[in-house]
């Protein structure tokens, strides 16, 4: 049973942002995800978009019973039983440090480990596919080490390029095409996680895992 309350906000006159309380863990994603089946199945709700630690509901019209649908969503946040974990599982080769990840320095600097330190670490793990979102394609991986966690860049960066692999705070993603950033890029993958032409275009879905292989390491 969960005890804390969820926040809910407007967003405009036709969608919700459920905001879960608490951290944001793998058993929190689980349970938004489940949120998402239930409030996808009523009537009148278009989309129920997951999120970090969030969940959109747009509706087809602005509704008319609003407090009746924030109480639904508090309920269910109670008593829903998460998702598992069922997806599939990728390899991405991965080319730490070079020009494909300019800003290992300032980790190294940060955490005050070696490269080679940086780099083991950030592959050990069979990272889990929390949300996508930022920007179509883009997915932000739960399961990162907390001893290279670290701080967002205090001046973004105004393009890296699609396949970075970055650290912001204690999270991790790999950006699915060019565009801004704050986020500090320790490497680079060729995987295309996003092609119009492809059904569905995103590579990944929430709950899928992903494990990064070490190609090479450039100092």
């Amino acid at each position: 049973m969960i005890s804390e309350r969820p926040r809910i906000s407007l967003l405009g006159t036709t969608a919700l942002l459920f905001d879960a309380p608490g951290e944001t863990t793998l058993e929190t994603q689980c349970r938004i995800w489940a949120l998402a089946n239930e409030m996808g199945r009523l009537p009148g709700v278009q989309e129920a978009v997951p999120g970090m630690n969030n969940l959109m509901i747009t509706f087809v019209e602005p509704p008319r019973r609003l407090h009746e649908i924030q109480d639904r969503l508090v309920e269910l946040w109670t008593s829903v039983e998460p998702l598992p974990v069922q997806g599939r599982c990728f390899d991405l080769s991965v080319t730490y440090g070079g020009e494909g990840g300019p800003h290992m320095a300032d980790v190294v600097t940060h955490t005050g480990m070696s490269v080679d330190e940086i780099v083991a670490i950030h592959s050990a793990p069979i990272y889990t596919v929390y949300a996508l979102g930022s920007h179509p394609g883009y997915c932000y991986l739960g399961g990162m080490d907390l001893r290279i966690a670290t701080p967002r860049r205090q001046i973004p960066v105004l393009r890296i390029p699609c396949g970075a692999v970055s650290i912001g705070g204690d999270q991790t993603g790999v950006s699915a095409s060019e565009g801004p950033s704050g986020w500090n890029t320790i490497g680079s993958t060729d995987v295309v996680f996003f092609d119009v032409a492809r059904t569905p275009p995103a590579l990944f879905r929430p709950g899928d895992r992903v494990r990064f292989k070490v190609e090479r390491v450039v100092r």
